[in-house]
């Protein structure tokens, strides 16, 4: 091994070089350090180490010492000056840190262009709703109702339809149809098998245009009349027919939508300081019960004047919902009052109960001993609803 290591070292001194392509030579070494003690213990009289090997790496060096002194760039001293290895870094633990991220999404690819259709439509400006119901009822009617009657026990059957137009552009349509009939039988009776207690054909229709927030100027249109005769209690006389009354009335002047308690109070009140009332009767015998005088010419009659019509429905939760109507025609010959009062409990969503209330002024009929130009309506009902 001995023989080997100074062979190696021995090698060291040589200047051998290799040829490049272009016939250029270049060396095979890399610089070395000068070391005080190799040339010390060469020089030295005293004793020489007794460790083999480090004297054959000392005569080694020192033969490259001699031999090749071009190839010792830097001595001991200068190594020494430049810094040795700092021990905190070589003894310091590495630790790699790595810090995680969300995976980044994928660019989106570009859409292939498609053709694309567009349908252009006409907004819808119209609404429309209804509801009805078929009841069973008690009924009360004082003696003197306009119309006749009787109390009793009875159906009544009723539909109201909605057709409303709102452009969005102060300028709104209104249409409503309500259509009422009630049957009835009494025991009292030996002259009617049936007899109608409950009445209507009635149209209300408003042309408006917007003038504040949610006041329009209005021209209204208010027209009734009824389906079949109308009968009291052993009584063969005819109180009431179709077209017996017909009354129709036009007014101009303000409508106020109401829309109260975050909505849970809706619905319209009319005012119209110019009102004509047109009143017809077709059979000429039934013309004295209105206040209609009869003549070869007319079975009708006109007034001016004025008129209020409100028309307002409150929730009052979930279950009961209260429907009242107001209408009042004043001229200088009569005055009409008229207010309609229906109370509607929901038992389900088919199921309901009805308390309808009615009071009504009209001092164009004959007075009353009791109760003068009053006249009063009043019937309880249970049975079937359906809103649309």
């Amino acid at each position: 091994m001995k023989n080997l290591l100074i062979i190696a070292l021995a090698l060291c001194s040589l200047n051998v070089h290799a040829a490049k392509p272009n016939g250029k030579y270049y060396r095979l070494f890399t610089p070395l350090t000068f070391f005080h003690g190799v040339s010390g213990s060469q020089l030295s009289i005293a004793s020489k180490d007794s460790d083999e090997v480090s004297q054959a790496i000392n005569q080694a060096l020192m033969n490259v010492y001699l031999k090749r002194p071009d190839l010792v760039r830097i001595t001991e001293t200068e190594q020494q000056h430049a810094g040795t290895l700092r021990q905190d870094i070589i003894d310091k633990e590495i630790v790699q840190t790595a810090t995680v991220v969300e995976q980044a999404e994928p660019m989106p690819s570009a859409p292939e262009v498609e053709t694309v259709q567009v349908d252009v439509s006409k907004p819808n400006f119209w609404k429309f709703r209804g509801d009805s119901y078929l009841q069973f009822m008690q009924n009360y009617v004082s003696g003197n109702w306009y119309k006749g009657g009787e109390s009793n026990y009875s159906a009544v059957g009723s539909l109201t339809l909605e057709a409303n137009y709102d452009n969005k552009q102060k300028f709104k349509w209104e249409n409503k149809l309500e259509l009422k009939l009630g049957m009835q039988t009494s025991r009292s009776d030996s002259l009617h098998k049936f007899k109608a207690h409950e009445d209507l054909i009635r149209y209300t229709g408003k042309v408006g245009l917007q003038a504040a927030k949610r006041w329009y100027y209005t021209m209204q249109l208010l027209a009734y009349t009824q389906f079949t005769q109308g009968y009291r209690a052993n009584d063969k006389k005819t109180y009431s027919d179709f077209m017996s009354p017909f009354n129709l009335s036009v007014g101009l002047g303000l409508d106020y939508k109401v829309n109260w308690l975050k909505g849970r109070i809706t619905g319209t009140v009319n005012m119209s300081p110019l009102a004509i009332n047109y009143r017809y009767v077709d059979r000429a015998d039934l013309a004295g019960n209105f206040g209609v005088k009869l003549d070869r010419h007319t079975h009708s009659l006109t007034d001016f004047g004025s008129q209020l019509t409100a028309s307002i429905e409150w929730r009052i939760n979930d279950v009961v919902t209260w429907k009242t109507r107001l209408y009042s025609f004043s001229s200088f010959h009569r005055e009409e009052l008229e207010w309609e009062n229906t109370f509607a409990l929901r038992v389900s969503k088919y199921i309901s109960a009805n308390l309808f209330l009615f009071p009504r002024f009209d001092d164009n009929r004959e007075r009353d001993e009791k109760l003068g130009y009053w006249q009063f309506k009043e019937y309880s009902s249970l049975g079937f609803s359906y809103n649309f």
